[in-house]
């Protein structure tokens, strides 16, 4: 990959604390200089924000398991999924996989292909893909090989799932969808049903093991979230182990107590896309205009945070800048990545241009190489040479 050495003239570039300002953008090696450092480029009717910072995407499921049999090497499902970021301005991606006891594309088994293949390409790749493993916590029995996996798969995030439906299970009776879940398991519905009473019926021994197991992995300089968190106190005690990033809360009490407690907060775009929760939960845009928000994440659909972040605009719930902030300077300090979020000197060269007219997606670059160039912005960069 060769980073361009380019001042891009005539647009308006989004600034810490100025918002829009018409002004030249210089970049070389990969990142934003503060002089002019190559051949011009006149980009006249465009704006240009950094890179979108997605914290949590599982859609590159699609391109890892379209059909049975469809993707033989899941190294070439990742490579597919860059370019599906790219044409929706991400420059860094939280690929979310399942480590759960649902089976199919969500079992250990299928977790370690895809974490192994990401490991595989990811340094190829102009984007910068950051796996992430979404942990079913009554997997008791696969808590202590944990740390090591995630050592293997080079993984330094993790967020602790519970989907089983403990409710029924607690009443006796069967879960909804029990037949098409065993089918995606490759279990029979009986076994499949015994399976989540078992874990059910261990649930005591969850907390005292995720006690254990968030201080070896705070020690491995993991960083943890907890997903749908429901309760106040649901999300202290998870704070209380260290896990301080709240993806996506489902209540206004659960999401209050992750910001007095000082912990992070990431919601779902397509909530704010969608104009509320698909599972009826709390609305992003409620949460946003409370000012419990830190950073809004793709979820199941890569197109949204940038949708979510002009909608915001749009609706006049925060100017552009706070607005475009939730998909870039925020989630890169969710994660303490602090060479990216802001285009300012220094910084890695990863940004989107947008028409301004329509704000579509016309170019972007990670780190100073193309990752995406469509329409009629391709014929201005045309003559220039790298």
């Amino acid at each position: 990959m060769s980073a361009l050495a380019l001042d891009l003239e005539g647009a308006e570039v989004l600034l810490p604390g100025a918002g829009l300002v018409r002004t030249r953008l210089s970049l070389a090696e990969g990142v934003i200089t503060s002089h002019s450092s190559g051949r011009a480029v006149d980009l006249s009717g465009y704006r240009i924000v950094p890179g979108i910072v997605d914290l949590h995407g599982d859609g590159f499921e699609r391109h890892v398991a379209s059909r049975r049999g469809a993707v033989k090497d899941a190294a070439d499902g990742v490579i597919a999924t860059e370019a599906e970021l790219a044409v929706n301005g991400i420059t860094t991606a939280v690929l979310a996989q399942f480590h759960s006891w649902e089976g199919g594309v969500r079992s250990p088994e299928f977790a370690d292909r895809v974490m192994r293949a990401i490991a595989r390409v990811r340094g190829d790749l102009a984007t910068d893909l950051i796996p992430q493993l979404r942990f079913e916590i009554h997997l008791l029995g696969d808590y202590q090989r944990l740390p090591q996996l995630l050592q293997e798969w080079g993984v330094h995030y993790l967020v602790f799932n519970d989907h089983l439906p403990h409710a029924r299970l607690a009443d006796g009776r069967k879960p909804p969808r029990l037949a098409g879940q065993a089918l995606r398991a490759g279990r029979n519905p009986e076994r499949h049903l015994e399976l989540m009473q078992r874990m059910h019926a261990q649930r005591s021994e969850v907390p005292a093991a995720l006690d254990r197991l968030t201080k070896i992995l705070a020690v491995q300089g993991v960083h943890m979230g907890s997903h749908d968190d429901t309760t106040a106190q649901g999300r202290n005690d998870w704070s209380a182990r260290g896990v301080r990033i709240s993806e996506f809360p489902e209540t206004v009490e659960a999401a209050t107590a992750a910001r007095e407690g000082g912990d992070s907060i990431i919601l779902g775009a397509p909530n704010v896309v969608r104009g509320g929760s698909h599972n009826s939960n709390v609305s992003a845009q409620d949460l946003i205009e409370h000012g419990l928000c830190d950073a809004l994440a793709s979820d199941y659909h890569y197109p949204s945070p940038r949708r979510a972040a002009l909608l915001l605009v749009e609706r006049g719930i925060c100017d552009f800048e706070t607005a475009w902030g939730l998909v870039s300077s925020g989630p890169a300090q969710v994660l303490g990545l602090q060479d990216r979020g802001a285009l300012l000197p220094g910084m890695r060269a990863d940004l989107a241009i947008l028409d301004a007219a329509t704000g579509r997606v016309a170019a972007v670059m990670a780190a100073g190489t193309f990752t995406y160039l469509s329409g009629a912005i391709g014929a201005r960069f045309m003559a220039v040479g790298p």
